[in-house]
């Protein structure tokens, strides 16, 4: 019976000890924070990127979306646009006014886009622990919405991984590691710091035209080590010219978005899927004033966007 007992105790003691090991919430921003790694966003960050203007030179790093755009199977987009006369002459008023509105018939989650943290979580809790049920509303969720994600202007860094793997794109599968960001920081002569948005260029968006349906199902990507050691950075958001940022195949096949779950849930890091990094690329470009203003639509858990890289 000792001996029995003694079993359950260490049986207890293991398990105790695995899940203080995976212990990632409350948040280190406080238990009831909501913004995560944004925390890390300050007047003095953004007047610091501001100085980074040198050229004047706008990048639009949002490609087009349409219903051509690649995007995740059984997700669509669709517009309609209508006149707001009947198109045959009629107009309003002595100065004959006309025009259009239109209608989108979409899911959020096409073209460039921001991961809010409702939109991926561990066992149905998101950032901070928070259970699904204390959010999750089937027409908007009431916490965690991208609206409330806070408007950016602050530093961004492009890391080139055609060039630190010699590879155009880099290879699907290749999964990046701390190691590897370092060099390739190193390269681009820059050190990644606290309220930074951080870039990866691999190439592969140019996939998106000749081969969609590889562009989705394949792409190379941060790991999860490379994931960790950016959070621990302090970065706010994490890019690349990809459809899911991480690496696809994933690095262990029983553990998909393990990257989304590290950065999202685990660190409050926004993810940022299908940059246009090409432009920036061609011009040499490692750092820059980064700025973003998402559309506020309420109660979403992911945003169409067209950041914008200014130097």
């Amino acid at each position: 019976m000792k001996h029995a007992c003694l079993s359950l105790f260490a049986v207890a003691a293991l398990n105790t000890a695995a899940i203080a090991e995976d212990d990632w919430y409350p948040s280190k921003y406080g238990a009831d924070d909501t913004k995560g790694a944004m925390n890390n966003l300050s007047p003095e960050a953004t007047v610091k990127a501001a100085k980074l203007v040198k050229t004047g030179k706008v990048y639009a790093l949002g490609v087009v979306t349409g219903p051509e755009t690649p995007s995740w199977p059984g997700r669509s987009f669709s517009a309609t646009v209508l006149q707001t006369n009947d198109g045959a002459g009629g107009s309003i008023g002595t100065g004959k006014a006309t025009g259009h509105d239109d209608i989108l018939m979409t899911y959020i989650g096409v073209g460039t886009q921001i991961d809010g943290f409702a939109h991926l979580g561990i066992d149905h809790r998101y950032y901070n622990g928070v259970s699904a049920r204390e959010f999750y509303r089937s027409d908007g969720v009431i916490k965690f919405g991208t609206e409330n994600i806070l408007p950016t202007a602050t530093r961004g860094v492009l890391l080139d991984m055609t060039k630190h793997y010699q590879q155009t794109p880099v290879k699907p599968g290749t999964a990046f590691t701390k190691a590897d960001i370092d060099t390739a920081a190193k390269a681009a002569g820059v050190t990644i710091g606290k309220g930074d948005v951080v870039l990866f260029h691999t190439g592969w968006m140019a996939m998106a035209a000749t081969d969609p349906k590889k562009f989705i199902n394949e792409q190379p990507g941060l790991g999860k080590e490379g994931a960790e050691y950016l959070a621990s950075l302090g970065v706010v958001m994490i890019g690349a010219d990809t459809a899911a940022l991480e690496a696809i195949p994933f690095e262990k096949a029983d553990m998909p978005f393990i990257v989304h779950q590290t950065l999202l849930a685990k660190n409050g890091v926004h993810v940022l899927e299908n940059i246009d990094t090409a432009a920036l690329a061609a011009d040499g470009a490692t750092e820059f004033m980064f700025v973003l203003g998402q559309p506020r639509f309420k109660g979403t858990v992911q945003a169409v966007i067209n950041p914008i890289a200014i130097r």
